[in-house]
């Protein structure tokens, strides 16, 4: 069998900034707490969703998998390697899209008290396989999906 895909790798570095009006207790929960994950992380309209599981525990995975439009199925499945209650986290992802590995990528969130509430920093550094995608269209992609949980805080507040 003859492999037509040309392989490649493209490393990608981004940074993304947010505050928000509550505590950093109330942020990690966001994360922790897989029913409000639920409400923030992924979702939009046209989406699908598949398989969804959560062990968050260092060395646990999170799969969460959807279809969007009946065209596109991304999958998900991170490791948790490093979390600190209300501190930070860490994990790496990979992701797929119909069925081939896009990408490998390491995200670290902090979350720091500020005087009115938290600032969210969020670095990853991505392995972008293939050039099913690059850095720019996953920090685009990972920029709303901040913003969702931006979104969700806020009306928390």
């Amino acid at each position: 069998m003859t492999d037509t895909v040309t392989r490649s790798i493209a490393h990608a570095q981004f940074t993304i900034e947010r505050e928000v009006p509550v505590a950093p207790a109330v942020v990690f929960q966001a994360f922790a707490d897989p029913t409000v994950k639920a409400k923030w992380f992924g979702g939009e309209e046209g989406w699908e969703q598949g398989e969804v599981s959560v062990d968050f525990e260092v060395g646990g995975r999170e799969i969460n998998e959807g279809t969007f439009e009946k065209k596109m199925t991304s999958r998900f499945v991170a490791t948790y390697t490093d979390i600190v209650d209300n501190e930070r986290l860490v994990y790496t992802y990979d992701m797929w899209l119909n069925g081939s590995h896009i990408s490998t990528s390491v995200a670290t969130w902090e979350f720091e008290p500020t005087t009115t509430g938290t600032k969210l920093t969020l670095v990853e550094f991505g392995a972008h396989l293939d050039g099913f995608d690059t850095g720019a269209q996953r920090e685009a992609g990972t920029r709303d999906l901040v913003d969702a949980l931006v979104n969700y805080l806020v009306a928390q507040a």
